[in-house]
């Protein structure tokens, strides 16, 4: 199948170098002169506008947008919906709010344009691993790409699939990302315990090895844990300041919306909120409290 690529960003250019690597034909558009040379190194074809990308695609066109959600994703999908004609595919495999996308599909629908939202994990590794794809979109037309799908995923029937309308893609990596952070925190403070004690000494490398096989904790996120510990056992050069991309607090927004008790997920982001605030007031003024009303001593700084 032939499709073109908007966005040649690290995920984007392993997406495409995967799918060329399963004998599609790829077009790609980056403003990034170098993203476009690295793609027609891989064995791709390149193009300097978004206008030149879809009149190099064959009717009807599949186009997948890898750009980052919010004001670049909305301005991509309108630059496209002035360029693509009745019949053809857009496919957000960002990280868009799902709620957005419910707004990208309508001014397709209108087009008679196809909107598929696709909520895409693997990072990295998806080059070598294959993406885990969570798809929102008309069931005929997620259908007819399934030939996309089935290459990038891990196995050509696993590791993907049809989740239900538009929207429900985002929704569902939405979900998976809030899970993410309550995931990372427990592990970061598990291992937090066994460095705090001292007199044992404790290797957190060989330990999170251990847990990797048999034990109930067990996952491919320790795997990544204890390859980190391995190799920076006291984390040396690496500021305690942790940044969110945005679907942990949707994942938290959704939660009060639906009335769902989310305590684990709020929580993590709550402490990635804390890890940025190098001169904190509110422990300052918790300091200032118990010396007002228990004579505590209070550290200066």
């Amino acid at each position: 199948m032939e499709l073109g690529m908007v966005g040649l960003g690290k995920m984007g250019a392993n997406m495409a170098q995967r799918l060329i690597n399963g004998d599609h034909k790829i077009t790609g558009f980056d403003p990034n002169a170098d993203a476009r040379k690295g793609l027609e190194e891989k064995g791709g074809a390149s193009a300097d506008s978004l206008k030149a990308l879809v009149q190099a695609l064959p009717a009807p066109r599949v186009v997948w947008m890898m750009v980052p959600s919010g004001k670049i994703t909305d301005d991509t999908v309108d630059a496209l919906l002035a360029l693509l004609e009745k019949g053809d595919t857009m496919i957000d495999g960002g990280n868009s709010n799902y709620k957005d996308s419910l707004g990208h599909a309508a001014k397709c629908a209108d087009k008679g344009i196809n909107y598929v939202d696709c909520g895409t994990s693997g990072g990295v590794w998806g080059l070598d691993e294959g993406y885990s794809m969570m798809i929102g979109g008309d069931e005929e037309v997620v259908d007819g790409l399934k030939p996309i799908f089935e290459t990038l995923a891990p196995g050509k029937n696993k590791g993907w699939g049809r989740v239900g309308p538009v929207g429900s893609g985002h929704f569902t990596k939405m979900v998976h990302n809030g899970i993410e952070y309550g995931l990372m925190q427990a592990y970061a403070e598990g291992f937090s315990i066994l460095k705090h004690k001292e007199e044992f000494g404790l290797d957190l490398a060989q330990v999170g090895e251990i847990w990797r096989y048999g034990s109930v904790v067990r996952s491919w996120l320790l795997e990544l844990t204890t390859d980190a510990l391995s190799k920076n056992p006291q984390m040396k050069g690496i500021a305690p300041y942790v940044v969110d991309s945005g679907e942990g607090r949707w994942t938290v927004d959704a939660a009060i919306e639906l009335n769902v008790s989310a305590p684990v997920i709020t929580l993590s982001l709550m402490e990635r909120f804390r890890s940025r605030d190098d001169d904190s007031f509110t422990d300052k003024l918790l300091a200032s409290m118990r010396n007002e009303f228990g004579g505590h001593a209070i550290k200066k700084e």
